[in-house]
């Protein structure tokens, strides 16, 4: 009995499919800082006349000869002129008509940087920080990617060590508290916020105490460096 099977080829497979090869892959990165007691997000003004006058986030198409990784960090350093920071891939977003071009699938990365620490090259079009509780209407369905991200970031942050991304490299427990009430947007109690950090062992003691602040000196700390993913 003959083999009657078809072995089908690349070629023939795109041309029999070629609506299925005509989709656009874009990267979307989610910046976000901490700035003032506040979580903040990097955005920039849309440059497509159907987002006129709103914010988005940092993205573009990913190029035919790009990997999805190479792309997000090659957006990153185009528009920003940041460069080596940790890029972290969260979700996939394919709704039909998220873009007005066409169908175009959208893979969303986030970051953690330090604002004092990272001098932004701004571009033709505008690029600040936002705050997080100033965010109305955003271009595309950016809002939905940002929520994704910032659900994300809440999820890990009491598991993994995230947040001393944000912080200076010495810190006080109190500045520590500061920021995740930031980004979890609660209020913590400052006994069971202290006793769960000390739990986890991720601090260093520096033996050290804060210089010239209004308020009774704090001591500083450190993460333990083999626990700080790299920015």
């Amino acid at each position: 009995m003959s083999d009657t099977s078809i072995i089908r080829t690349a070629e023939s497979e795109r041309i029999s499919h070629i609506d299925y090869f005509n989709i656009a892959i874009s990267v979307d990165c989610v910046i976000f800082g901490y700035e003032e007691k506040e979580l903040k997000v990097l955005l920039i003004k849309s440059d497509l006349k159907e987002f006129s006058g709103l914010w988005s986030l940092l993205g573009d198409l990913v190029r035919p000869q790009e990997d999805l990784d190479a792309a997000s960090y090659r957006i990153l350093k185009e528009r920003t002129g940041l460069d080596n920071v940790y890029l972290e891939q969260v979700h996939t977003f394919g709704a039909l008509n998220r873009h007005p071009s066409g169908r175009v699938i959208s893979v969303a990365y986030y970051s953690l940087v330090d604002i004092s620490h990272h001098q932004l090259r701004l571009t033709h079009n505008e690029l600040h920080w936002h705050k997080l509780s100033d965010l109305n209407e955003l271009a595309f369905d950016h809002q939905l990617i940002l929520n994704k991200c910032l659900e994300r970031i809440r999820e890990q942050v009491t598991e993994k060590p995230l947040v001393f991304n944000l912080l200076p490299e010495k810190f006080s427990l109190r500045q520590l508290q500061e920021l995740y009430q930031a980004i979890l947007d609660v209020k913590l109690d400052r006994r069971n916020f202290r006793k769960k950090i000390m739990l986890k062992d991720w601090l260093t003691d520096l033996n050290e105490m804060e210089p010239d602040v209004p308020h009774r000196p704090g001591k500083l700390y450190k993460v333990k460096k083999i626990l700080k993913p790299r920015i």
